[in-house]
């Protein structure tokens, strides 16, 4: 009797252990489901449109021709009407000079009033433009064909562009072009030829840009002009945020979302780009297809996420 007393404790004991085992096992399993992980993301979709593939390239103002106010007679310069930086118009006064014979008179030529000669002569301007320097002072004694100032003619200004060698072939559909000046304005532009030789150190050709616009630009102003190079009409773009790529940048590729809750990795060849969008030239992508932009990163192949915006 004590046996069987004995045998049914430990049988009882040894299936309240069991129990307890299972239901550990059994609850542990049931969390684990519960808890399974799925990053939250955002979506965007495939769109198609026009894109332009451009190149940024450096253009600089310069004034082509530059005029040089000489002196017509010998004499003193008595007065100096300009400053350099100065811009000035035609037949606007410059200088006056008082010519030597006038020094050598003195106060005759005031005195005597039968006298029609003043002694003085006017330089004027024959161009309009801006006063690029000065060669004398107010007193100074000059001869006749001195380089008094030099002036920069302002219909002379043409904008500079350097182009590498390997984009000369994309000069001829971008004649009539767009110059980016500094402070955001943009003014159009015609390339109207090019220098006779190529920049020695940056090993690029020089083209002339002619601006279209009244507006009167300072000389070495440096600014920038797109090059078109190619054109689509019907490109597949995203958003740049949606397109990942490895350390190296040699391949790339999008999380597609395959259901509601599970993103699988498509590697995707790239075209034309800008800050803010991506052309995707492979695959060939539906309109229906959504494709993440935000907790892409790191995701594995076939992630399992979940959607907090469409």
């Amino acid at each position: 009797m004590l046996i069987n007393n004995k045998t049914h404790y430990f049988l009882c004991l040894f299936l309240v252990t069991m129990g307890l085992l299972f239901s550990c096992r059994h609850a542990t399993k049931t969390s684990e489901e519960v808890t399974e992980v799925k990053t939250p993301v955002t979506l965007v979709p495939v769109t198609y449109k026009s894109v332009t593939s451009t190149v940024p390239l450096a253009a600089v103002a310069t004034f082509m021709n530059k005029s040089i106010i000489r002196a017509t007679t010998t004499g003193t310069i008595e007065k100096i009407l300009i400053n350099p930086g100065e811009f000035i118009a035609t037949d606007q006064l410059l200088f006056t000079i008082r010519t030597r014979e006038a020094m050598a008179l003195g106060k005759k030529v005031q005195v005597d009033s039968s006298l029609s000669f003043k002694g003085l002569i006017d330089i004027i301007a024959h161009k309009e433009g801006v006063i690029n320097s000065i060669t004398y002072q107010k007193g100074d004694f000059v001869q006749e064909g001195d380089e008094m100032a030099v002036v920069s003619e302002q219909n002379s200004l043409v904008f500079i562009l350097d182009v590498p060698f390997e984009l000369d072939k994309y000069i001829e559909k971008n004649r009539n072009c767009r110059i980016n000046l500094p402070d955001n304005r943009q003014i159009n532009g015609t390339i109207t030829g090019k220098l006779a030789e190529m920049d020695m150190q940056s090993q690029t050709i020089r083209y002339v840009v002619k601006p279209q616009s009244t507006d009167r630009l300072p000389g070495n102003l440096i600014a920038s002009i797109n090059l078109v190079k190619s054109t689509n009409d019907k490109a597949m773009v995203l958003p740049k945020k949606a397109v990942l790529g490895n350390e190296t940048q040699t391949e790339f590729w999008v999380m597609k979302l395959l259901n509601d809750s599970t993103a699988i990795k498509i590697i995707v060849s790239k075209g034309f780009e800008n800050n803010e969008e991506v052309e995707i030239i492979n695959p060939q992508f539906l309109p229906s297809d959504r494709v993440l932009l935000t907790g892409n990163y790191g995701l594995p192949d076939t992630a399992r996420v979940t959607i907090i915006k469409e």
